[in-house]
């Protein structure tokens, strides 16, 4: 597989051959196995092509962790059904605020299910004191409707948290290596396989690989901050200094509280966007570990060096290094703040009235974000808005 030749950009042809030329995807759309080999591929290009003058290596992120996350969910499933459990969203490592909210879409999910099956008994009650008549009528609908309830989303069955979007995948499979794939199917990953050096992947990274699939991987961002986003993009945007002003410390600390306690928030209009917005920067800058990772803090830095083009470059390969979790909430948080800043100015509407500008220009936006989400060590609050404000 390393015998091969590259032809042009994102394009190879095989010693066997077989050429191959990749189309630009969103991240969020590879599966579990692809964005492995995608990690392994920026890492190499990062080595062989750009010297930073600094230590690169791929985040901790790894199928150890991710085992010990599915376990604890079939832990909080099984052995903790007698106790009440509290889904924490704050200061706890991302992949397990994602985990969480899983956990609690699930208990969710089974409320309705039983809530739906007293309804249906009470129906059912209500059909046997009616007249005769009636019975055959309701017995035939209830057929209908119990195939229906039969088809209720199977709890352990992956979870989308409302309000995310589907992208359309290739469809769910599980295999063991790439030849028991069809072309279209093995198409990208032969591609990326043959970016790698011959020598690249050992005995143990293939045995690992036989434990990954091409499932679709569901978007992995934190309810908190998708339902902050959401609300500041509805009623925030015209809203001037709307991450500089300041916010509520008590409405602040009992949102936070009611998403610690796994409360199903709802923001609405009587929530000021100054809480939500204090909100989102909170549970970003508590983060035990930084969006950008620890790992890749100097990676990041050493980029303010580099001319514009190499610059891009370089960003999209260490982003191509972050967990799939911290990708996600990136990809998230970074088309949200292109949304505010698109309306920092002042502009007209219609009737050429004057519509006034958040003045988060991009870069106060950055910042402000910047240090709750790239620092490499734990600071205060106050060192985090005094870096910020400079």
């Amino acid at each position: 597989m390393g015998d091969t030749a590259q032809i042009g950009d994102f394009a190879w042809r095989s010693v066997c051959g077989r050429y191959f030329r990749l189309k630009a995807v969103p991240l969020q759309s590879l599966s579990e196995l692809e964005r492995v080999r995608l990690q392994e591929v920026a890492f190499m290009r990062l080595l062989q092509d750009y010297d930073l003058g600094c230590h690169i290596s791929i985040p901790k992120d790894g199928q150890k962790r991710k085992k010990s996350l599915r376990r604890k969910l079939d832990y909080l499933g099984k052995e903790k059904k007698d106790k009440e459990y509290v889904p924490q969203a704050f200061g706890v490592p991302l992949q397990q605020v994602i985990a969480n909210d899983r956990w609690l879409k699930v208990r969710q999910d089974d409320r309705e299910v039983q809530r739906d099956s007293v309804v249906n008994v009470a129906s059912f009650l209500l059909h046997l004191t009616s007249p005769r008549d009636n019975h055959r009528h309701f017995y035939s609908s209830n057929s209908s409707l119990s195939s229906t309830t039969d088809t209720t989303k199977d709890p352990s069955s992956p979870v989308i948290p409302e309000g995310t979007s589907h992208i359309r995948r290739r469809g769910g499979m599980s295999v063991d290596c790439i030849t028991d794939l069809d072309d279209g199917q093995s198409r990208l990953l032969e591609a990326l396989q043959l970016s790698l050096p011959a020598e690249a992947l050992n005995k143990k990274e293939k045995k690992r690989d036989k434990k990954l699939s091409l499932n679709p991987i569901y978007r992995q961002v934190p309810r908190v901050l998708e339902l902050c986003c959401q609300h500041l993009e509805k009623y925030g945007l015209h809203t001037v200094g709307i991450f500089r002003v300041g916010s509520s410390k008590k409405r602040v600390r009992q949102l936070r509280e009611e998403f610690d306690q796994g409360v199903e928030v709802a923001f609405g209009s009587e929530h000021s966007v100054h809480d939500v917005a204090g909100l989102l920067k909170e549970f970003l800058r508590d983060m035990p570990d930084p969006l950008l990772t620890r790992e890749l803090y100097t990676a990041f830095i050493k980029c303010a060096s580099l001319d514009t083009t190499e610059q891009i470059t370089v960003l999209q390969l260490l982003i191509c290094l972050l967990p799939a979790c911290n990708s996600d909430t990136l990809q998230r948080l970074l088309h949200f703040l292109s949304t505010v800043a698109n309306h920092a100015e002042d502009t007209c509407n219609n009737q050429r009235e004057k519509v006034a500008g958040n003045k988060m220009t991009t870069l106060n936006l950055a910042t402000i974000f910047g240090p709750n989400v790239l620092h490499k060590l734990k600071g205060t609050e106050k060192e985090f808005t005094v870096q910020s404000s400079e």
